[in-house]
């Protein structure tokens, strides 16, 4: 709780002083959107985030979701809105991800973007339908080794980190599961229940409660840590594949040259939204993991991630037209 007085203290202070139109902010609804269809991991988190947001901004935070193009239709428009605070948009790192992907993309996400926040993180699960013979990351590699091209996965789309997370496990595994993209989380994790597909990547937040009911069985997780909501699922890494490491975050940005102030006030609310308590026992109960940081914190972050994906991307051979 120590770090979030601290973090609330410092997006506070970041507020003053105030200009004249941001003091006047917000004076009619802001549009958050959601660049995938409902139930993926940014609709969820959104869906979270806007109440209280629009509670502390006295103005209704309205969800907009613009599905497309792993993501690029919605994000595109938030870049060419006007920067004036009324339109924000949840990006995951796919964004950082694109770039590498895509040789010619609508927007540059370090160009277009003034990052609010991260608001979460939450980890990818790599899992099967029960029928599947693989109780761990090693029979699955064995399997998909003695049967080349007879098992397939399902993403919510092409170049989502979903996408990302099982090429780079068929690179680093040296195997060849091949890829059936669908529009969204929702039919793609359905086709594996319904076991026209045999495994999938998905958020802890949309398959958690599959794997509960027995509809799916969790292999692993895909970042470099076991997640505290499953901590008995290991880590895609300590399951035969070193150093592997594929981890989701999700990040409020507005358009660029949306002013200081109105970005700083944006970022403070979602910075005390994610702070309480109701918020917090929601998301951790969902599978996230809070980790709030401010725009320049956030900006470091995306230009990281940029430059390992340019070249993590590059080794693993995807590119996306």
């Amino acid at each position: 709780m120590h770090n979030f007085v601290t973090l609330l203290a410092a997006a506070l202070m970041a507020i003053a002083p105030l200009s004249a139109s941001a003091q006047k902010y917000p004076d009619k609804p802001i549009r958050f959107i959601v660049p995938f269809p409902p139930g993926g991991g940014n609709d969820i988190l959104a869906r979270v985030l806007a109440p209280k947001m629009s509670e502390a901004l006295g103005q209704p935070v309205v969800i907009d979701n613009r599905p497309g193009a792993g993501g690029n239709i919605g994000t595109d428009l938030a870049a060419k809105a006007a920067p004036d605070g009324y339109t924000i948009v949840i990006a995951s790192n796919q964004v950082t991800m694109n770039p590498a992907l895509y040789a010619k993309l609508p927007f540059d996400i370090e160009k277009d973007f003034a990052p609010v926040a991260l608001a979460a993180s939450v980890p990818m699960v790599l899992a099967v339908n029960p029928t599947v013979q693989a109780s761990t990351v090693r029979e699955l590699i064995a399997l998909a080794k003695a049967e080349p091209g007879k098992l397939n996965y399902s993403t919510p789309g092409n170049g989502t980190p979903q996408h990302i997370a099982f090429e780079v496990l068929n690179h680093s595994a040296g195997i060849r599961i091949t890829h059936v993209p669908y529009k969204g989380t929702g039919p793609a994790i359905a086709d594996v229940i319904g076991g026209q597909v045999q495994a999938t990547f998905g958020t802890l937040a949309s398959l958690e409660q599959h794997v509960k009911a027995g509809k799916l069985r969790a292999l692993a997780v895909a970042t470099p840590k076991r997640s505290a909501t499953m901590p008995t699922v290991p880590t895609v890494a300590e399951s035969g594949v070193p150093g592997y490491d594929v981890s989701l975050w999700y990040s409020i940005l507005a358009p660029a040259g949306t002013p200081a102030p109105i970005v700083a006030r944006l970022s403070a609310e979602i910075a005390k939204a994610l702070a309480g308590p109701d918020v917090r026992d929601r998301l951790v109960a969902q599978g996230f993991e809070i980790s709030y940081l401010n725009p320049e914190q956030m900006n470091d972050l995306m230009k990281r991630d940029i430059d390992r994906w340019s070249k993590a991307l590059k080794d693993v051979g995807i590119k996306l037209d």
